[in-house]
């Protein structure tokens, strides 16, 4: 091999692999935190809007039913 390509290349082909298992083994790391942050994300939205539906259930529980006035006046 020229002296230029052994600097790119690693002769011992051990090293390669190992490096390339290191690199996938950080890769896949990362993409995991990635997937988990956008789930806690999903998560903290999903129990946001259920809370503010609770509320706004609770809200429209408490007003008066106009429809039922209707209801009443046909029976």
């Amino acid at each position: 091999m020229s002296q230029e390509l052994q600097r790119i290349v690693p002769s011992d082909t051990s090293q390669i692999e190992e490096t390339i298992a290191v690199n996938e083994t950080a890769h896949q790391f990362y993409r995991e935190v990635e997937v988990r942050s956008e789930f806690n994300s999903y998560c903290e939205w999903y129990y946001d809007t259920a809370r503010a539906n609770r509320e706004e259930l609770k809200k429209m529980r408490g007003e008066l039913n106009i429809f039922q006035w209707f209801r009443r006046s046909r029976g």
